[in-house]
């Protein structure tokens, strides 16, 4: 999950712009240092937001005991920092990774930066699938993050099977991805109005994409998940490049290509289904984080680092003025996102009109 480029290189010569090149034993590899040095700023402003997040609410707890309840030792503040923020804070930062790598992986095999989970269907399915659980009783609460992970599944192989036609393009993996969302949002309206009414109306609340009373019991699952898949990340960080290629282009080297679009979203599609499951659809999340930190790194690839940290970024401030912003009434940090995505997505829609428009 590294957001420098690492490709071996044999010749000291072949070096490109902006890069270094690393010696580790026989191997060698090329590091881009804009992208180290973006992933170090993101994660020096994420661990000044956690410490910010530990401290401000309706009781302010210093600095100084926020690092004393993190370090283990004993403070008056540990119900406050260490019962009741701190477990809400890692279900955002865990949910933030994945939604951020998730959508660095679809938007990489869509070649489309309107592509991401909560887009193309796949937190639609997650969502209508946990809601069904939901409202009519199937499932333990425990299991809804597995729950969701087959309805994200599900949604992703309707849009794959639909949008297959002697390949993948990538306009039209993204239409019927839209298409589809529409339908399982329809869906999960009539499982609201059909279930219970008191479920129903948690179901509703859990849809806003909500981290009010998430806690431990939501994060291990998440964190079970992304520990397993760190592997897959790591050769999903060296396969973006295969990605990009066009089928001839792919076809001619020799790479199959259709294999590690595959393994791409599949990964991608796992990780947004579980960050889903544990915090409900946060949506444009997955959509904003993969952009901002391919700018910000100006990469040719999306960095995979760099979109996790900054979906854990956008997550853990957005549900910090959630909580504070019309305090004492909390926000479900769906509802901040959701205010920030939608302009974007607006804008990159317009922006896409123009350049067509443009190039007539």
């Amino acid at each position: 999950m590294n957001s420098a480029t690492a490709t071996a290189t044999p010749d000291r010569r072949i070096r490109p712009a902006g890069h270094t090149v690393l010696r580790p034993g026989r191997g060698s590899f090329l590091v881009h240092r804009r992208s180290v040095l973006v992933a170090a700023a993101l994660g020096v402003l994420l661990l000044a937001a956690v410490i910010a997040y530990l401290c401000v609410g309706e009781a302010f707890v210093s600095p100084a005991e926020v690092v004393n309840v993190l370090l283990g030792k004993p403070s008056p503040d540990q119900l406050v920092v260490g019962t009741l923020r701190l477990p809400r804070l890692t279900v955002g930062l865990l949910a933030g990774l994945a939604f951020g790598i998730a959508g660095a992986l679809v938007q990489t095999v869509a070649r489309n930066p309107l592509a991401s989970p909560d887009i193309i269907g796949v937190t639609h399915g997650a969502g209508a699938v946990t809601v069904a659980a939901m409202s009519f009783g199937l499932v333990s609460y425990t299991a809804l993050p597995y729950v969701s992970v087959a309805g994200g599944i599900g949604a992703a192989l309707l849009v794959y099977v639909f949008a297959w036609r002697r390949g993948m393009q990538a306009s039209r993996f993204v239409l019927i991805g839209i298409g589809i969302s529409v339908a399982l949002g329809s869906l999960t309206q009539l499982f609201l109005t059909k279930g219970d009414a008191l479920v129903a109306q948690q179901a509703k609340v859990w849809l806003t994409g909500s981290l009010n009373s998430r806690g431990y019991e939501q994060a291990a699952p998440l964190a079970v998940v992304l520990l397993v898949a760190v592997p897959a990340v790591l050769w999903a960080a060296r396969a973006q490049r295969s990605a990009s290629f066009d089928d001839d282009t792919a076809t001619a080297l020799g790479i199959r290509l259709n294999h590690v679009r595959l393994g791409l979203t599949a990964l991608g599609v796992v990780l947004a289904s579980m960050a889903t499951g544990a915090t409900g659809p946060v949506d444009f999340v997955a959509l904003l984080a993969p952009q901002i930190a391919r700018r910000l790194t100006r990469t040719a690839q999306i960095p995979l680092l760099s979109s996790a940290l900054t979906g854990a970024l956008v997550v853990v401030i957005a549900d910090l003025l959630a909580r504070r912003l019309f305090s004492p009434v909390e926000l479900p940090v769906g509802v901040l996102t959701a205010a920030v995505g939608a302009p974007y997505l607006m804008w990159l829609i317009a922006r896409g009109r123009s350049r067509s428009g443009g190039t007539k």
